[in-house]
């Protein structure tokens, strides 16, 4: 059933006393991608995860994060977040794209727990991407969803249904049947369905057995963590459940009957809104999200005010802070249109705020390739990498700054009582200092040692701290960030950084364009394209033609620093075809006798629906079999799936991806 569910481096560290490690690995190693690195080059991370920084590779395949490590290592990151890897709905006929042709959301719609599907890669890819991580002290964290399958339930397994009860009916809570409505209700936000998708019984032991295996399994491939998808939808042991002689305990299982259960990083997703009994789910799992406090971060950027008031708390409650912290994750990047608020420039700012800080472990979520506060979706690409700011030097420096500073105290206040500039301090070791707007002069009060730091994200700019001020001789930009520390600071050389030119488009009319290939700090890069790989200098430029075997053209691009420090970059080239489709534009369609009277048409693209919602508009009958459908909108490249209107064992036509919408034609099943 188809558903529309909307659901550089300048700066770095040596070790510094027990909090830290370096690690790092030898150029020579064999490990079958491109991410070894040289000789005697180690990048510090903390010792304990939850002090460092986690880099959410949003929809990236285990092969692109494998060959992107040594970029991860080196921008400071001390773990790298997977999207789900379990078996998966395969939409769209396998389309690859994040949200058209594809939809990034089908590697949270599970099929069975075992590890592999279409949109990340195998489970031996996963094992490399494990043992790549090692390498460079990465630990790896899967995104596991526990509570609920894909909506079409003819895909799901009949290994999971055995594991279920042996039927769908036992596989799901009896409350299935109902949609939540009230969160506050706990027997509804646990039993019920969320957004359409069938709510797993968790407290079943046939289950949690089944269950436990997947999670040992990724283990056992090298996972050290996980994050739990709407965890908040999971009952704690004390809430209300369904008559069924089973005990609300899966959260003790998960954490406690698994394997190496004492150094697994384990959090759960617990968005705020009401009712959702934060602590409790804190003393539960270990560890929740923070999502009030993501939001005051974007706030603050995008009001321009830095208010110490915004940042001290972190909106909790009393829950321990054993949290994890983001300026913004994917749902709420997709869901809430915050997206267009924020420029990368203010994620970033937001971003050295919460790296700077003591508490929690902050998550940075990598956006897709290329995108842009016009552009939700960029290259629109499942598998390959994000958008390279996670490398700029500002994170970087920001997450090198964190792990130098473990241990430390902190003070946040606002210098001069400006609300548009807030300092961070840690101990008498190092600061942050956030400017908002306008340029300020440096004449702050500080807590740090007397002496003279170097800003360690322009590495030049210096200042002074004497008798208890802070001084520089050039005054902080607007909208700038500056990290000052001396103690356990180490300069490596820039990260190498290939790429394409900004204004590129990635979705081409026609058969071929070309692309002005760039390259900063390293003499020469690498690409490979049609199976041949050729050396390139910034500035050249490569033609790409539509390949003969479909309309998608990758190209790879590698280069290494100074240090043999590799990068990797991934883009794909999508060539389409464009049409359009006037208002009053009219389909038909031949139902088949056992579909029923009532035959809905659903129309959509890329860019939104017709009929907002599945499954559709009513057709017309024009007679016995035959049904008519009149587009009620100017459309461009505009796609139709028929079906028989029903919510669950819907009869639809296609099976995925939808028809291209051809006026006065007359569709028929037998033509599939």
């Amino acid at each position: 059933m188809h558903k529309r569910i909307i659901i550089a481096v300048l700066a770095a560290l040596t070790a510094f006393g027990s909090c830290a490690a370096l690690v790092g690995c030898d150029k020579n190693t064999d490990n079958g991608g491109s991410g070894s690195q040289s000789d005697g080059v180690k990048f510090a991370h903390p010792d304990d995860m939850a002090n460092g920084t986690i880099l959410q590779a949003f929809s990236w395949d285990f092969k692109t994060i494998t060959n992107s490590m040594a970029d991860i290592a080196a921008a400071g990151f001390s773990a790298v977040q997977t999207s789900p890897i379990n078996e998966c709905l395969v939409g769209e006929d396998g389309g690859m794209e994040l949200y058209g042709d594809g939809k990034w959301y089908y590697h949270y719609q599970p099929t069975d727990f075992k590890i592999g599907n279409y949109q990340l890669g195998t489970r031996d890819e996963f094992i490399a991407l494990c043992k790549e991580a090692d390498k460079y002290g990465i630990k790896v964290l899967v995104d596991v969803i526990a509570n609920h399958t894909t909506p079409d339930l003819k895909s799901v397994s009949q290994d999971l249904i055995d594991a279920g009860g042996g039927s769908l009916e036992l596989l799901y809570h009896k409350n299935n049947s109902k949609d939540i409505t009230d969160y506050s209700d706990r027997l509804s936000c646990t039993t019920a369905k969320m957004g359409g998708l069938p709510d797993i019984n968790t407290e079943r032991p046939s289950f949690q057995e089944y269950f436990l295996k997947y999670i040992n399994d990724c283990i056992a491939c090298g996972a050290d963590g996980f994050r739990y998808d709407t965890a908040k939808h999971i009952g704690l042991p004390d809430d209300p459940k369904e008559d069924d002689g089973f005990k609300n305990n899966f959260w003790e299982r998960v954490t406690k009957d698994v394997d190496n259960a004492d150094k697994l990083f384990i959090y759960g997703e617990v968005l705020q809104g009401g009712n959702d009994r934060l602590a409790d789910y804190i003393e539960a799992i270990g560890r929740t999200t923070a999502s009030a406090y993501g939001s005051r971060i974007r706030g603050a950027m995008t009001s321009e005010s830095v208010s110490d008031a915004n940042f001290k708390e972190y909106w909790v409650g009393d829950a321990p802070l054993n949290i994890v912290t983001w300026v913004e994750s994917h749902d709420n990047y997709i869901n809430d249109g915050t997206w267009m608020e924020l420029s990368n420039d203010q994620v970033i700012t937001g971003w050295t705020i919460i790296a700077a800080r003591k508490d929690g472990t902050p998550l940075f979520f990598s956006r897709p390739y290329g995108c842009s506060q016009q552009d939700e979706w960029g290259m629109n690409r499942i598998g390959a990498q994000g958008d390279d700011m996670y490398k700029d030097p500002r994170v970087r420096a920001a997450n090198f700054f964190r792990t130098a500073m473990v241990g430390e105290d902190e003070k946040l206040f606002n210098p001069n009582n400006d609300s548009k500039t807030l300092m961070i301090e840690r101990g008498n070791k190092g600061a942050l200092i956030v400017n908002t707007t306008d340029e300020t002069e440096v004449d702050f009060e500080t807590g740090l040692k007397d002496g003279t730091y170097i800003d360690r994200i322009d590495n030049k700019t210096e200042f002074t701290v004497k008798g208890g001020k802070l001084t520089c001789d050039s005054p902080l930009k607007p909208n700038s960030v500056v990290i000052l520390y001396n103690e356990g600071y180490k300069e490596y050389a820039p990260c190498a950084n290939t790429g394409i030119a900004e204004d590129t488009a990635f979705h081409i009319e026609g058969d071929s364009t070309t692309l002005t290939l760039t390259l900063e700090n390293a003499e020469q890069g690498k690409y490979t394209f049609n199976g041949e790989t050729k050396d390139y200098k910034d500035g050249d430029k490569l033609t790409v033609n539509k390949p003969a075997d479909g309309n998608v053209a990758t190209i790879e691009l590698t280069a290494e620093n100074s240090e043999g420090t590799p990068t990797y970059e991934r883009v794909e080239i999508t060539f389409v075809t464009n049409y359009e489709v006037k208002r009053g534009a009219k389909v038909y369609f031949e139902a088949p006798e056992n579909w029923g009277d009532k035959i809905c048409a659903y129309v959509y693209n890329r860019d939104g629906d017709e009929n907002l919602y599945w499954p559709g508009c009513d057709m017309t009958k024009e007679s016995d079999g035959r049904y008519s459908y009149t587009l009620t909108e100017d459309w461009e490249n505009p796609q139709i799936i028929f079906n028989n209107g029903e919510e669950d064992g819907a009869e639809q036509y296609p099976a995925q991806k939808g028809l291209e919408v051809v006026p006065d034609k007359t569709y028929k099943i037998e033509e599939e």
